[in-house]
């Protein structure tokens, strides 16, 4: 076995031994831990499932052009080659509809049958329909504005209205979510980095006459530091895997009330957990913060000692 391995091991060795002198102390501070890693996990795991849901979220928007009143039916028939063609990038449908026909679908659909015989003429132009589809996200929705600034260029027309704007608000709902759960997971991992840093801190006070003689013996900085380097990790490690199995415990209850509410809309949406990959990157992530806190304690600790 190498110097570097052998060294490593006997700092893990060290680390444990002194996680087992204090159980108590040391499951205490994982649970402080886990607490300010609990939320932003649980937030990235919703995150998580409702990502692949919005992408599949099935985004048709529809857009509706009216001519102008000056503009003859055959000139507005003449549109539809140049709105097909507008169309095709989204596998859109045209549908013409005629100003008569329109006005027979509003007196079917409303009770303005009377009101509207009473104007003696048809007020209402002759119009498209557009059924856009071929938009699988949020984030591709956001053609239809380039579609839409193109058909109000087209001659003769007179308005354009389209209706994915409740398209643009999920996919600005999704992103403030994300920034807020930055946000969150920023200002936790300081708490868990300052959590780590003050039980660290005690750990060297407590062994603070070990720390002056091996340095009298010769021992390097770095072979006093590694065993707490290593506890600082262990905590963080302990407290992801704690907050990991607390998110996915509160999946079970979560997901029954969820199943209820989904079935309402003829949907079988459930929560799941994270995947293997996500939930090794998370407790590296947790790993990592306490390692931090501890490089912080222990360099600051003995800094004051020179």
């Amino acid at each position: 076995m190498s110097p570097w391995l052998r060294q490593h091991r006997f700092a893990l060795v060290a680390a444990l031994s002194t996680v087992r002198k204090s159980p108590g102390s040391f499951l205490f501070n994982v649970l402080v831990v886990a607490l300010a890693l609990t939320l932003p996990f649980a937030g990235l795991t919703l995150l998580d499932n409702v990502r692949p849901l919005s992408e599949q979220l099935s985004v048709d928007p529809e857009i509706s052009l009216f001519m102008r009143e000056d503009v003859s039916r055959p000139d507005a028939q003449a549109l539809l080659p140049q709105i097909r063609q507008i169309v095709a990038q989204g596998k859109g449908e045209v549908m013409f509809v005629p100003r008569e026909e329109a006005l027979e679908s509003l007196k079917a659909r409303s009770s303005l049958g009377g009101v509207l015989e009473t104007l003696g003429e048809n007020p209402l132009p002759d119009s498209y329909v557009m059924k856009l589809g071929g938009f699988a996200s949020a984030g591709a929705a956001a053609q239809v504005d380039a579609i839409t600034e193109r058909l109000r260029a087209l001659p003769g027309v007179e308005t354009v209205q389209v209706d994915s704007a409740w398209v643009k608000r999920l996919a600005a709902l999704l992103g403030i979510l994300r920034l807020a759960l930055l946000l969150l997971a920023g200002t936790l991992g300081i708490v868990v980095i300052a959590v780590v840093f003050n039980t660290i801190r005690l750990q060297v006070l407590t062994q603070k006459e070990e720390i002056s003689v091996s340095q009298l013996l010769g021992a390097t900085n770095d072979f006093i530091h590694r065993p707490f380097f290593y506890t600082g990790a262990l905590l963080g490690l302990c407290a992801g895997g704690v907050a990991l199995g607390v998110v996915a415990l509160a999946l079970h209850p979560l997901n029954g009330a969820i199943a209820e509410f989904a079935r309402l809309y003829g949907s079988q949406f459930q929560l799941m957990a994270l995947g293997g990959l996500e939930i090794a990157g998370l407790l590296a992530v947790s790993a990592g913060l306490g390692l931090i806190g501890a490089m912080l304690s222990v360099r600051r600790h003995l800094a004051r000692g020179r």
